[in-house]
């Protein structure tokens, strides 16, 4: 599978960190997200407490992840910090930021044995047949709407008739984002337009009136927001979606079917690295750095202290939460309304741990 990178959105990343933690931009963000996720006693990853480590030699596995995310930095993290090692697993990296068809096609015809992704850009194609399965939510929250103040949308409702700029027409964020127009009771696809545009064009695009707002994801929007001056109109760290995976892991299915034990050490590992990451976001960072190593670790920390790695899930609570992204994909005309949301998530997650 080619390594596929994106070098206008490392642009973007790298552009203007320097200083947005000591400007407090984010602090009350930040803070309530920690309220939302219960940063208490939550340092341990879901699910059971002892999983066996696999007997013999190393099980050689590869995970594919896009490496520009910062909102997977378990990955890198599994292996710096020997979560990998634990359960007996070597691990290899391909650096993946193609289309979830592609990453699916690789998953399936095993080119790569599992990967990090966002539940919103997986769920549609999924409906494909991939012999993929999703077997945990790996974390909440990373995705923004923004606009600029003088644009005078606060809420929204105030999108009625606006122009909404996205990275993909089919992407996660434009999915996330019509689910939440239309709980505001707009219709998404009538009350607003969208149009595409590459990522580092977004801001021009708003500062041209060419739109009135624009969605993406960490770790780009934190640098827009300060370059650009930017304002959050929404974000996936609100109400019920703050407690909702953002991004889940998936495997491909005849691991599971033919090893479930090497799928169950893989998918612990992973998890217990997104705890880690939760209670260690500056060590974290530094391990994440070498992935963007124009950003300053400090703003990197900030990033993943803004995400809800806190929440993770597994079984029961996880297939709970991919019906409820079934059903609002469902209201926003996505997936047809006749889908059996149960059925689709039973068909497309598997319980690794009962």
């Amino acid at each position: 599978m080619p390594s596929i990178h994106s070098p206008s959105r490392r642009t973007v990343l790298a552009g203007s960190l320097a200083g947005i933690v000591a400007s407090g931009l984010y602090s009350k963000a930040s803070a309530q997200a920690g309220e939302q996720m219960g940063m208490g006693d939550q340092c341990q990853a879901a699910g059971p407490a002892i999983v066996e480590p696999l007997p013999g030699p190393a099980r050689n596995l590869t995970i594919a992840w896009n490496e520009a995310s910062i909102c997977t930095a378990a990955v890198p993290v599994a292996k710096a910090k020997g979560f990998f090692k634990k359960y007996n697993l070597n691990i290899d990296y391909i650096n993946f930021a193609g289309a979830t068809d592609q990453l699916l096609e690789a998953l399936s015809t095993g080119k790569a044995d599992g990967a990090p992704g966002m539940a919103l850009r997986w769920l549609k194609p999924l409906q494909q047949g991939f012999d993929v399965k999703l077997v945990a939510g790996l974390h909440a929250g990373c995705m923004y709407l923004m606009t600029t103040p003088a644009a005078g949308i606060k809420t929204l409702t105030d999108l009625k008739g606006k122009t909404i700029g996205v990275t993909d027409i089919g992407g996660p964020d434009r999915n996330f984002f019509s689910i939440r127009i239309q709980e505001a009771g707009l219709d998404p696809e009538t009350d607003v337009q969208w149009r595409q545009f590459p990522a580092d064009l977004l801001p021009l695009a708003l500062q041209r009136g060419d739109i009135q707002a624009f969605s993406d994801a960490d770790p780009f929007s934190y640098p827009q927001r300060r370059q650009f001056g930017l304002i959050d109109i929404d974000n996936n760290m609100k109400g019920e979606w703050a407690h909702l995976s953002c991004c889940v892991i998936g495997l491909r299915g005849s691991l599971i079917r033919n090893e479930p034990k090497v799928a169950a050490a893989v998918t612990r590992a992973i998890l217990e690295a997104g705890a880690w990451v939760a209670c260690n976001p500056e060590e974290a960072a530094t391990i994440f750095q070498p992935y963007a190593p124009k950003a300053n670790a400090g703003d990197l920390a900030a990033m993943l202290r803004m995400q809800g790695h806190h929440h993770q899930t597994l079984t029961q609570d996880f297939r709970q939460e991919i019906v409820r992204y079934a059903h609002a994909l469902k209201q926003v005309g996505i997936f047809r309304s006749s889908l059996d949301s149960e059925r689709y998530a039973k068909r497309v997650t598997q319980d690794l741990f009962t």
